[in-house]
């Protein structure tokens, strides 16, 4: 009796709380609805139109007075949209000085700065650099993937920024997709998860905090179910599999707080979603009641027709509220055609200022919400803290729990740190680039030391090793001989978006070259395959005493020594099912014919 009193206590306790709660967020709620109303009565049409408008960073640069005069909303950096100079101080700067001029306008409204931070602060130099989406699916730790939301929150506070187009909670069902690795995996339930936890960690208890970054859920929707795996194509299947498989995600977002969501390039059955007002208004801001505001991608509205200004009406009445602009003035379709496009959309009737007043107040709300208004500079304390020792301890415990043990024969892994001669070999082995991937520094990344920072798998494995171990080292797999064990890193190079869909996931001759040259000396081989997906790798796993894929583990490579040296038992588990071969693709958990290399969820240990 006194256990079942006790218990109905605590309910009633947390009952009241969280009703207190409630009220407290409905009043919160209401006083910024009534600041929003108050300020779209003040403003002009040219004022919401330039609310509306997103411009890139390269376009506005050289034309940093049109801020004040079309009265911009936000401001983007792209892909390779950066300042010359990439460390954190430059960021911040620029970000006050583009703010200070949107401050003094009339009504003095705060821009919202945009950037794709996707694992990590990753365009900026010196930021710590998590393993890509696929990496921490492969935790299925939403604890952890929560944490690398925080982190790269503070991180992005650091530079003054205020928004991370980020968690790509698209379910990649074809690996020759080239934004695979954006994807936490296969599974709806594992993305929903995942990108949920992200966009807590990202925004933090309450939106208005000190490092607390508005999320983005792209991209809205089907993208990682496009025939082919063809980015930026076409997604067949009828609504109820959509609605299983894809939209599954974005009802977890929304629950978890997301205020902004991307629509995506592709299309379903033919219609491009930035025209689909079915799914933008009527589903997602009707059913599933979203609040927050829509963004188009890159200069995607033009992907609708050969008529711009057409595009500009079908867009908007479709229910995006904010526009993607990355063209500077003279060049096709840039935001100065925008504006005046959908000015005199409205003036013709063809699109209602109900619409525009809508979209606008969504866009105002977020930016009260986000504490803009009052707060609208770098806190420039927290641009110190980019790249810190304790933000590298939490990205070297996401890539230990991203990596998954495919093979381990004889138990030769773990190894010993006392190991006499231990032989590293392979392309990706001292390579930063390649650990990191597409999307570091410059949007198809590169090879070689891109970033500053960071610790190689070479250098992981010396800094573990005892001082009495030889360790040699070759690109091409030769000077093995008399090692005890090699350990070879191999897989892909960096790729992103656009460049990455493949039609042959072989791996490269290079690499197959490599495995041959030691294997003809007799070494015992650990493969470690780095890569944005699963690849056909039959024969390097034949070949292979141990075999790891260790994804695109970031600038941590410490955290791929704590596995292969035991300091840390391998917990990844595949967030992919893994194909013998091309023919298999696309293969996914539940197919009537399933029978692939490694099933989904795989994962030994020690």
């Amino acid at each position: 009796m006194k256990k079942y009193s006790l218990l109905l206590i605590s309910f009633f306790v947390i009952s009241f709380f969280g009703f207190v709660l409630k009220n407290s967020e409905s009043k919160k709620e209401k006083a910024i609805d009534k600041k929003v109303e108050a300020f779209l009565a003040k403003m002009t049409l040219d004022e919401k139109i330039g609310q509306m408008t997103q411009v890139d960073y390269d376009a506005i640069k050289q034309n940093t007075s049109d801020i004040a005069k079309y009265s911009l909303g936000s401001i983007l950096w792209g892909g390779n949209s950066e300042p010359p100079n990439l460390a954190p101080k430059t960021w911040a700067d620029i970000y006050d000085e583009y703010q200070n001029i949107a401050l003094k306008t009339r009504l003095g409204v705060p821009m919202v700065f945009g950037i794709d931070a996707v694992h990590g602060h990753n365009n900026v130099d010196g930021a710590v650099i998590f393993p890509h989406n696929i990496g921490l699916g492969a935790t299925h730790n939403p604890k952890l993937v929560e944490q690398v939301g925080r982190i790269t929150a503070e991180e992005i506070a650091g530079t003054g920024i205020d928004w991370d187009f980020a968690p790509c909670i698209a379910v990649s069902r074809n690996i020759r997709w080239g934004r695979t690795y954006e994807s936490y995996g296969e599974d709806p339930k594992l993305v929903g998860k995942l990108g949920a936890a992200y966009i807590r960690g990202l925004q933090g208890k309450s939106l208005d905090g000190k490092t607390s970054i508005l999320a983005c859920a792209k991209h809205y929707l089907g993208d990682g179910g496009t025939t082919n795996g063809i980015d930026q194509g076409n997604t067949e299947c009828d609504e109820q599999t959509l609605r299983k498989i894809h939209m599954a995600g974005y009802i977890d977002a929304i629950k978890a707080g997301a205020k902004s969501i991307m629509v995506s390039y592709s299309s379903w059955n033919g219609v491009k979603m930035h025209g689909n007002k079915y799914l933008l208004t009527d589903v997602l801001k009707g059913e599933l009641g979203f609040k927050g505001f829509l963004v188009s991608d890159w200069a995607a509205i033009d992907q609708l027709g050969d008529d711009y200004k057409k595009d500009v009406e079908q867009s908007i009445n479709a229910g995006l509220d904010m526009i993607m602009l990355p063209n500077a003035p003279g060049q096709k379709n840039n935001y100065v055609d925008f504006i005046n496009a959908l000015k005199e959309l409205v003036s013709e009737n063809k699109v209602p200022v109900s619409r525009i007043d809508d979209a606008v107040s969504r866009i105002l709300k977020v930016k009260y919400e986000l504490g803009l208004f009052e707060h609208p500079l770098t806190d420039k304390t927290l641009t110190a803290k980019v790249g810190s020792a304790e933000h590298r301890k939490v990205a070297r415990d996401a890539v230990r729990q991203s990596l998954v043990l495919l093979k381990n024969d004889s138990k030769v892994l773990p190894l010993s740190k006392k190991i006499k001669h231990i032989h590293i070999a392979g392309k990706s082995a001292d390579d930063i680039g390649n650990q990191c991937g597409g999307w570091t520094i410059i949007w198809q990344g590169k090879s070689g030391s891109v970033i500053s920072g960071g610790t190689t798998i070479l250098q992981a494995i010396k800094n573990t090793v005892s001082k009495d171990t030889k360790v040699t080292y070759s690109l091409d797999g030769s000077g093995a001989e008399g090692a005890d064990v090699c350990v070879l890193v191999i897989g892909e190079k960096p790729y992103a978006e656009m460049f990455g869909d493949r039609d042959d996931l072989s791996l490269d001759k290079e690499d197959l070259d490599a495995i041959a040259k030691v294997k003809e000396t007799g070494v015992p081989i650990v493969t470690l395959l780095v890569s944005g997906r699963p690849m056909l790798i039959q024969s390097a796993l034949d070949d292979s005493k141990a075999f790891i894929t260790a994804w695109l583990p970031g600038t941590e490579g410490q955290g791929v020594a704590d596995v292969l040296f035991g300091d840390y038992k391998p917990t990844g588990k595949l967030p992919h099912s893994w194909p013998r071969s091309m023919n298999q693709i696309p293969i996914n958990v539940g197919d009537a014919k399933y029978d692939p290399l490694f099933p989904y969820g795989f994962g030994l240990s020690y």
